[in-house]
């Protein structure tokens, strides 16, 4: 019994879930999409629980916004890999209706993954948090009366991490006023996500979580063996997450257009679905640990690197296939999903800006996000109109939308406005203090 419980026993269980992507998938071609998302989907579940401790492991010797951002990166990995090829096709292919097709794809994915990350990831991370928090011993979860009254405290730690991802929130609506993304956009965005980092790295580490079962016993070890055991996990959890995603998500495409469900659909939500699947695993480690603050910053350091550094190396991967500097454009359809997008995000910030979420919350973002897919689904696939027609009133439902989420966070930044204050201030004593300067007391707790 005691060999069963040891840490490394739990590490070769998980390992052996990837063998049989390493032992066959990689080398056979004839699995057909249910074998090929059977197996690649093993992988990625192993795989992001080796990163998920990696993670954890690393939050001994380096801060823990620093450890979960280098998390988000290679857990999104495969969704940077689709949406460069798409925008490589579009500037090898400039000028074509294929190239067009292509770059607006790649707005189509980014999109739609963006919007996975928040509506599904957050609301469900907020959800899950509640309901096990009596289980899990999770003191961060508030119980109060009233209708799903119950919410999640977050640590204010997180501010900057919020406070960087509204500057890129607040940018993404002026993108397609551009005609493109642009140059200034990918200086602007990337920007923002090299500031962000740098921040977190100088501000030094938080103060340590308690850690169990695998981390703790890799963080028991001495320095040298430690780091090599995290960057071996962090390597090969890479490896196996950017190796079997994308046939994954290829895979459940090849799925739905079988069973009749449009490739474009497809393509915006059920591929960043899967892309985004080891992301959304980690997190649900962590709040299996009743470590709902590290969820939620893995959560949002994800959404900020897509943000930011997604969109704004769009344009350079543009470039470099068309040979010379351009602008990616796409149609105005697109135009609206990044609308739609920047103002889901709004909305979200306005309801974490009090470090609070709460049941009620999080059951509207949940609501809201599946509404506008089910809504778009209907028109393209169940109603009887020209494509035409189709497309005007998809267009029509993506502005009211945008609408809606731009109202009710406005609504919440004026009710909420002395927390916005707060927050500025708890992320300009982090900026200070990561740049040698002294903190605002105002600004601290």
């Amino acid at each position: 019994m005691t060999a069963l419980r040891h840490p490394l026993t739990a590490v070769v269980a998980t390992l052996a879930l990837t063998i049989p992507w390493i032992g066959v998938g990689l080398i056979d071609p004839t699995l057909g999409s249910v074998g090929t998302v059977l197996i690649s989907g093993l992988a990625v579940l192993g795989s992001s629980f080796l990163l998920a401790w990696g993670a954890e492991t690393a939050e001994k010797d380096v801060p823990r916004a620093f450890a979960l951002a280098v998390l988000a990166v290679l857990a999104v990995a495969p969704e940077y890999a689709v949406d460069a090829l798409y925008a490589w096709n579009a500037g090898a292919q400039a000028g074509t209706e294929a190239g067009r097709q292509a770059g607006n794809l790649a707005i189509a994915n980014m999109t739609g993954a963006n919007r996975i990350l928040i509506g599904l990831g957050w609301s469900g991370i907020a959800l899950f948090t509640i309901l096990r928090a009596e289980k899990a011993g999770d003191t961060s979860v508030t119980h109060r009366d009233g209708f799903l009254a119950d919410y999640v405290n977050l640590d204010t730690g997180i501010a900057t991490e919020i406070t960087f991802l509204a500057a890129a929130t607040l940018w993404a609506f002026f993108v397609p006023l551009g005609g493109g993304i642009d140059a200034l956009d990918t200086a602007v965005l990337v920007g923002l996500y090299v500031a962000y980092i740098g921040i977190i790295i100088r501000a030094g580490a938080e103060g340590q979580d308690t850690h169990v079962g695998v981390p703790a016993y890799f963080q028991s070890y001495s320095k040298a063996p430690r780091v090599a055991v995290v960057l071996s996990l962090f390597a090969y959890s890479g490896v196996m997450i950017l190796t079997a995603v994308e046939p994954f998500a290829h895979g459940l495409e090849e799925i739905g257009v079988q069973n009749g469900i449009p490739e474009f659909f497809m393509i915006q939500w059920i591929a960043p679905l899967a892309s985004e699947s080891p992301e959304l695993i980690v997190v649900t480690v962590l709040v299996m640990k009743a470590r709902s603050t590290a969820g939620f910053n893995a959560l949002i350091s994800s959404k900020l690197n897509q943000w930011t550094l997604l969109i704004g190396t769009l344009a350079v991967v543009y470039s470099v296939a068309l040979g010379q500097y351009g602008v990616l454009q796409f149609d105005f359809k697109q135009a609206l999903e990044i609308w739609l997008t920047a103002a889901q995000s709004f909305f979200a910030m306005a309801l974490l800006v009090d470090f609070t979420i709460s049941l009620r919350e999080a059951v509207a973002l949940l609501v809201l996000f599946l509404s506008q897919v089910f809504i778009e689904f209907y028109i393209l696939k169940g109603m009887a109109l020209s494509p035409e027609a189709a497309e005007a009133l998809s267009k029509d439902f993506l502005l009211a939308f945008t609408g809606l989420y731009v109202v009710l966070g406005v609504a919440l930044f004026v009710r909420r406005r002395e927390a916005v204050v707060e927050l500025l201030g708890l992320a300009g004593n982090t900026a200070r203090e990561a740049m040698g300067g002294t903190p605002n007391p105002e600004g601290a707790d």
